[in-house]
C-alpha cells in the first residue's frame, strides 16, 4: 500500500468516526454534514477512471456502496417518517470494511448499490465543455412524462435551533419554469449562500430529484432551511439556486441554469425570480437571462423569529 493510499484510508476512517460520534451525541447537523462530505469523496473515488488508482474495480464498487450507506443514514436523520431507516449501528459496521478495503473479500452486509456512474461537475468546470444547446433544444428525453425515477434523497439539512431576536428562513422551492421541462432527466436544485466574492457562507444543500414535471414546469415542493440566521449574513450575500439535470450522452450531471435571491428580497410570502444562463456567476458580474420567455423559479419564504 502506498503512503498516499494509506493516508487516504486514514482520512476516510477518521471522517466516518467523526460522523458516527456526532450521530451518537445527537449532533445531527454536524453528523449529516460529515456523512455527506465523506460520501462525495467516496463517490468520486468509486467513479474515478485514472489508471494509477490502487483500488480494483471490485473495491471501487464496495467504496461506492459505503457512500450509498452514508447517504441513507444522512437521509434517515433528516426523515420525520417512520419508514425503515438505516441505523447508526448499521453504519458502524462500515468502519472495518473501509479500513481494510484492500483486503476485504466478504459479501457486503447491506443490499445497496453504488450511485450510478454520473459525473457531477465542480463550479466553473463546465465552461470547458460543450454546452450542447442543440441537445437541450432537441431533447434527450427519457422516463415517464409525469414522474421521475426514485433516487437517494438529497442533502437537505434540518432547521437550526432558534435564538432570541434572531430570524431563521425557510425557502420552499415550489417549481421552475422551463420550455423543455419534460426532457430533463433526474433534475434537482443545488442551494448555496455566497458572499460577493462567491465564497460559501453556509453548507451547500441539494434537493431530492424533482417530484414531477408538468407542461413547462418541474415541480419540487421542498423546503430548504437556511443554515445561518438572517441577521448574521454578510452585506451583499445572496442565495443561489442551480438547476441541474443528467445528460446521458455525456454521462455527467450538468447545470442548466441558475437563479439567485439577494438579501433585500428576503420577506415572507411568494416570490418569483429570473433564470440566468450557465455557468453560474456567483459574483453576479456577467449575468445573461436564460430566455426572453416569462419563465421563473417560484419560491415561498417563511421567516421564523423568537
Amino acid at each position: 500500500m502506498s503512503e498516499v493510499t494509506r493516508s487516504l484510508l486514514q482520512r476516510w476512517g477518521a471522517s466516518l468516526r467523526r460522523g458516527a460520534d456526532f450521530d451518537s451525541w445527537g449532533q445531527l447537523v454536524e453528523a449529516i454534514d460529515e456523512y455527506q462530505i465523506l460520501a462525495r469523496h467516496l463517490q468520486k473515488e468509486a467513479q474515478s477512471q485514472h489508471n494509477n488508482s490502487e483500488f480494483t474495480e471490485e473495491q471501487k464498487k464496495t467504496i461506492g456502496k459505503i457512500a450509498t450507506c452514508l447517504e441513507l443514514r444522512s437521509a434517515a436523520l433528516q426523515s420525520t417518517q417512520s419508514q425503515e431507516e438505516f441505523k447508526l449501528e448499521d453504519l458502524k459496521k462500515l468502519e472495518p470494511i473501509l479500513k481494510n478495503i484492500l483486503t476485504y473479500n466478504k459479501e457486503f452486509p447491506f443490499d445497496v448499490q453504488p450511485v450510478p456512474l454520473r459525473r457531477i461537475l465542480a463550479p466553473g468546470e463546465e465552461e470547458n465543455l460543450e454546452f450542447e444547446e442543440d441537445e437541450e433544444e432537441g431533447g434527450a428525453g427519457a422516463g415517464s412524462p409525469d414522474s421521475f425515477p426514485a433516487r437517494v434523497p438529497g442533502t437537505l439539512l434540518p432547521r437550526l435551533p432558534s435564538e432570541p431576536g434572531m430570524t431563521l428562513l425557510t425557502i420552499r422551492i415550489e417549481k421552475i419554469g422551463l420550455k423543455d421541462a419534460g426532457q430533463c432527466i433526474d433534475p434537482y436544485i443545488t442551494v448555496s449562500v455566497k458572499d460577493l466574492n462567491g465564497i460559501d457562507l453556509t453548507p451547500v444543500q441539494d434537493t431530492p430529484v424533482a417530484s414531477r414535471k408538468e407542461d413547462t414546469y418541474v415541480h419540487f415542493n421542498v423546503d430548504i432551511e437556511l443554515q445561518k440566521h438572517v441577521e448574521k449574513l454578510t452585506k451583499g450575500a445572496a442565495v443561489f439556486f442551480e438547476f441541474k439535470h443528467y445528460k446521458p450522452k455525456k454521462r455527467f450531471t450538468s447545470t442548466k441554469c441558475f437563479a439567485f435571491m439577494e438579501m433585500d428580497e428576503i420577506k415572507p410570502g411568494p416570490i418569483v425570480i429570473e433564470l440566468y444562463k450557465k455557468p453560474t456567476d456567483f459574483k453576479r458580474k456577467k449575468l445573461q437571462l436564460l430566455t426572453k420567455k416569462p419563465l421563473y423559479l417560484h419560491l415561498h419564504q417563511t421567516l421564523h423569529k423568537e
